[in-house]
C-alpha cells in the first residue's frame, strides 16, 4: 500500500511540476508575437481493482495543448491582409494628395500666371518686356508640368522598389512555412504530440504573409498547411514551394510587375487585379487605379493646353510680319510593343484632336484578321479591319506599318508623357503672334451705313504656308469694302499689304480667351477645370482611403483582441496558476513523505 501511495504522490508531483513548467513557459513568452498560451491536459491514471473496489493510481499527463481558435485565427489573417492593403494604398496616394494640395507647388498658380501674361501682352502688344513676361511664364508653366510629372515618376519608381521587396518577403515566408511543415510533421510522427511552439511560429508566419498579400490556408490531414494566393496559385504545398518573381512588364520595361513561378520552373505573369490584399495588393491597386491615371490626367492637361494654344498662336502674326508658329512643344503618344510579339509590325499614334483625349491607356490586339482597340479604363472595345487604318479613337489616330502576327498586341499611352514632354518652342519675344494677319475696312467712297468686322483667321494654316488659310469677315450690309492683310501672300479675292503686327492684339485676346474656354473633354471643361477635377478625384479617394483604412485598423484590432482573449497569456491568471501548482507540488511532496514514513514503519515491523 505504501508503494501505491508513493507512486500516486510521484504522479501528482510530476503533474504539478509540468504545470509549473508550462506556466513559467507562458509567462516567459507573454510578449512573444503569435504565441498561444499552453495548458497541461491531465487525467486520472488507470485505477486498480483490489477486490473490494477500484483504487485510484494517481494522475497522468496526456498532452500539453495550446489554446488556439482556428476560426479567430483566420479572421485575424483576413483582417490583416485588408488593413495592410488599404494602409499601403493610403500611404502612397497621400504623397500625391500632399503634392497637389500645396498651393505653391500645384499647377493652378502657373496657369494663372501664364494667362495673366497673355492678357498683359494684349494690353500692350508692342511692348517687348510684356512679351518677355509671356515667355517667362510659359517656361514656368512648362517647368511646373515637368516637376509634377517628375514627382509622379519618382513615386512610380518607389512602387517598383517596394514591389520587389514585397515579393522577396513573400518568398521568404513561403520557404519558412514549408520548412515548418516538415519539422512539425516529423515531430508529430515521432511523438504523436503537437509541437506547440512550432505551430505558433507557423501561424505567425501566415499572419506575416498576409501583411504582404492575402493568403488562403488549407490544413491537411497530416497537419501541414497548403497556402494559396491570387486566383488560387499555390505558394506552399506541404514541403514544396513555388515563388513569385518581379519582372519588367512585357509592354512597359520601366514598370515592375509580378509573375508566378511554379515548382516546375514555368513563369506566368499575374494580372494586377489578382493581387489582392497586403502591401503587394495595395501597391498594385494604387498604381493601376490612381498613379497611372494621375500621370495620364496631368498629361492630358499639358497636351490639351499645348495643342490648343499652338493652334490659336499659329493663326496670329508676330512682330516680324510672319505667321505664328508653335508656342509649346508637346510629347507624342507612347506606343510599346509586347516583348512576346512575333511579328515585325510597328504601330504609331498621334494626337489628332486634343479636345477628345481621355485619361485612359489603350491596348491594340490583332487576331490575324481584325484589330481590337480596348480602352483600358472601362474595357470599351473597338474592332476594325486593316483596311480601316488609320483609325481615330478618342482623339488619337493609330496606324500600323505592316500586318502584325496573329496574337500580337501593343500598349498605347496617349497622354502618359504629356506633362514631362511639354516645353516652350520659342525664345524670341518678337515671335509671339499677338496680332491677327488680316484687316478689313470700309472703302472711302461708300455711301451706305454698313459696317464690317475686323476679320479673323478661323483655321490653322498648313505647315510653312503664308496666309492661304480661310478667313472670316462679317459684312452687315450690301456695300463695297476693301479687305487688306498684313504679311505676304495673295489669296484669291484678297489683297494683302506686307507689314508687321505691331499694335494689334486681336490674336492675343483670343489666346487669353482659351483660359476659360471648354477645350477639353469634348468641349465640356477648361484646362483649369480638367486639372481641378483631377485634384478633386485624388482628394476624394485619399479621404475615402483614410476612412476605410482606419476602419480596417479597428477591425483588425477587434479581431486580434478576440483572439488574444482566448489564446493570449494573462499574467494575472498565470500568477494564480503558479500558486496553485506550487501548492499542488508541496502537497504531492507531503504525500510522498507520508508514503516514505509508512514504508519505514513496515520495515521496522519486519525487524
Amino acid at each position: 500500500m505504501a508503494t501505491s501511495i508513493l507512486s500516486i504522490g510521484q504522479s501528482a508531483l510530476a503533474a504539478a511540476q509540468a504545470g509549473l513548467s508550462t506556466t513559467g513557459h507562458n509567462i516567459a513568452n507573454a510578449s512573444t508575437p503569435g504565441y498561444s498560451r499552453q495548458v497541461v491536459i491531465q487525467g486520472a491514471a488507470q485505477p486498480q481493482n483490489f477486490g473490494f473496489g477500484f483504487m485510484g493510481q494517481g494522475t497522468q499527463i496526456s498532452t500539453v495543448q495550446r489554446v488556439y481558435n482556428e476560426y479567430l485565427g483566420v479572421q485575424v489573417q483576413s483582417a490583416q491582409a485588408s488593413q495592410s492593403g488599404l494602409d499601403t494604398y493610403y500611404t502612397q496616394i497621400k504623397q500625391i494628395d500632399n503634392m497637389l494640395a500645396d498651393s505653391t507647388a500645384g499647377l493652378s498658380p502657373s496657369l494663372q500666371d501664364f494667362f495673366s501674361g497673355i492678357q498683359a501682352m494684349a494690353s500692350n502688344p508692342s511692348n517687348v518686356p510684356a512679351r518677355q513676361a509671356v515667355l517667362s511664364s510659359a517656361d514656368a508653366l512648362a517647368g511646373r508640368f515637368q516637376s509634377l510629372a517628375g514627382q509622379l515618376n519618382e513615386i512610380s519608381q518607389g512602387v517598383n522598389s517596394q514591389i520587389q521587396s514585397s515579393v522577396s518577403s513573400i518568398n521568404s515566408y513561403a520557404q519558412q512555412i514549408a520548412q515548418l511543415n516538415d519539422s512539425i510533421g516529423k515531430a508529430q510522427r515521432a511523438t504523436g504530440q503537437p509541437p506547440n511552439d512550432l505551430l505558433d511560429q507557423r501561424d505567425q508566419l501566415v499572419l506575416d504573409l498576409n501583411k504582404e498579400i492575402k493568403a488562403t490556408v488549407v490544413k491537411q490531414g497530416d497537419g501541414s498547411y497548403n497556402v494559396f494566393i491570387g486566383n488560387g496559385q499555390s505558394l506552399v504545398v506541404g514541403t514544396t514551394t513555388s515563388k513569385l518573381v518581379s519582372v519588367a512588364s512585357a509592354t512597359d520595361l520601366s514598370k515592375i510587375v509580378v509573375a508566378y513561378q511554379s515548382s516546375s520552373g514555368s513563369t506566368i505573369p499575374l494580372s494586377e487585379s489578382s493581387l489582392v490584399g497586403g502591401q503587394l495588393g495595395g501597391l498594385a491597386e494604387f498604381r493601376s487605379k490612381t498613379l497611372e491615371p494621375a500621370q495620364n490626367a496631368l498629361g492630358r492637361v499639358a497636351i490639351g493646353l499645348a495643342s490648343t494654344v499652338n493652334a490659336q498662336h499659329s493663326l496670329g502674326q508676330d512682330l516680324n510680319g510672319n505667321l505664328g508658329g508653335a508656342l509649346f512643344t508637346l510629347a507624342s503618344p507612347v506606343v510599346n510593343a509586347n516583348t512576346g510579339n512575333t511579328g515585325s509590325a510597328v504601330v504609331t499614334a498621334s494626337i489628332s484632336d486634343a479636345g477628345a483625349l481621355t485619361t485612359s491607356d489603350y491596348r491594340l490586339q490583332y487576331d490575324g484578321s481584325n484589330y481590337t482597340l480596348t480602352r483600358l479604363s472601362d474595357n470599351t472595345a473597338t474592332t476594325f479591319a486593316p483596311a480601316a487604318l488609320p483609325q481615330t479613337v478618342d482623339g488619337v489616330t493609330i496606324n500600323v506599318s505592316t500586318a502584325p502576327a496573329a496574337g500580337d498586341n501593343f500598349l498605347i499611352r496617349p497622354t502618359a508623357n504629356g506633362a514631362s514632354g511639354i516645353g516652350v518652342a520659342i525664345s524670341d519675344p518678337a515671335l509671339l503672334a499677338a496680332a491677327a494677319p488680316i484687316r478689313a475696312s470700309a472703302a472711302s467712297g461708300n455711301t451706305g451705313t454698313g459696317t464690317i468686322g475686323a476679320g479673323s483667321v478661323n483655321t490653322p494654316p498648313p505647315p510653312n504656308a503664308n496666309l492661304q488659310q480661310p478667313v472670316t469677315i462679317t459684312f452687315t450690309s450690301a456695300t463695297t469694302y476693301n479687305v487688306t492683310g498684313t504679311g505676304t501672300g495673295n489669296p484669291t479675292g484678297l489683297t494683302y499689304t506686307p507689314g508687321g503686327g505691331v499694335g494689334d492684339s486681336r490674336n492675343a485676346l483670343l489666346l487669353g480667351d482659351l483660359q476659360t474656354s471648354n477645350t477639353l473633354g469634348n468641349g465640356t471643361t477648361s484646362y483649369q477645370g480638367a486639372y481641378s477635377q483631377f485634384v478633386s478625384e485624388i482628394g476624394n479617394k485619399t479621404r475615402e482611403l483614410e476612412v476605410t483604412s482606419t476602419a480596417a485598423s479597428n477591425l483588425l484590432s477587434q479581431a486580434t483582441l478576440s483572439a488574444q482573449n482566448e489564446s493570449g497569456v494573462n499574467l494575472d491568471e498565470e500568477a494564480a496558476n503558479l500558486l496553485r501548482y506550487q501548492q499542488a507540488y508541496q502537497a504531492a511532496g507531503k504525500v510522498m513523505q507520508i508514503a516514505s514514513q509508512l514504508f519505514d514503519v513496515l520495515l521496522s515491523i519486519g525487524q
